[in-house]
């Protein structure tokens, strides 16, 4: 009998140690909630804000074309080449991008541009987007090739074109157009020209 009366009275004091902690714990998470929710939305912060440049940054992410870090830069590359600056991407990783150019299309001769598999890989390992500051300014418009970019710009069927077309544009018609025409919603006419998310 004192033995189950000692198992009664441990049962009892377990449950009493549990209810303690059980309490202790949403008392504290209570307390910590109070203290970081504040009401204080209107706290006036004293005189103007600029942003500090004062710490080290370094490039983490670099796209000057879209898809062509994506698609060119071989995952264990990918540090190397957003580091490095866009003069000397070219000399580094220019055979990777024809190799992978290669791999994609074995077919490839030369494109709309009449760039070589070479010429062509050269130029879109500087990974900038070159603008032309006196004629049109696009990705592609039928004459102009690579002058800039307006929003409006099919750059991914471009690019497509470019890898696939061959000299005239017509082969592999399949692999040459991603078939996404326009944007879903109309760009806007004065800034910030992006359609609204929603």
């Amino acid at each position: 009998m004192k033995t189950i009366n000692r198992i009664i009275k441990s049962n009892d004091v377990l449950e009493s140690i549990y209810s303690y902690a059980i309490c202790t714990g949403f008392v504290m998470l209570l307390s910590l909630m109070t203290y970081s929710c504040s009401s204080d939305d209107d706290a006036i912060i004293p005189g103007p804000q600029t942003p500090d440049f004062s710490g080290t940054f370094i490039q983490e992410d670099q796209m000057g074309r879209p898809a062509i870090n994506t698609v060119f830069v071989d995952m264990g590359s990918k540090d190397a080449f957003n580091t490095t600056v866009p003069s000397g991407q070219g000399a580094a990783f220019q055979s990777m991008f024809q190799n992978k150019l290669l791999a994609l299309n074995p077919d490839y001769t030369t494109n709309a541009l009449t760039f070589t598999a070479e010429q062509f890989t050269t130029a879109l390992a500087t990974d900038v987007l070159t603008v032309s500051l006196t004629g049109t300014t696009t990705f592609f418009d039928g004459t102009n090739v690579l002058t800039g970019r307006a929003l409006a710009d099919d750059v991914i069927s471009t690019e497509l074109l470019l890898i696939f077309g061959g000299p005239d544009g017509t082969e592999k018609p399949g692999l040459t157009d991603d078939n996404v025409d326009g944007n879903d919603k109309p760009f806007l006419s004065s800034f910030p020209y992006l359609a609204s998310p929603w």
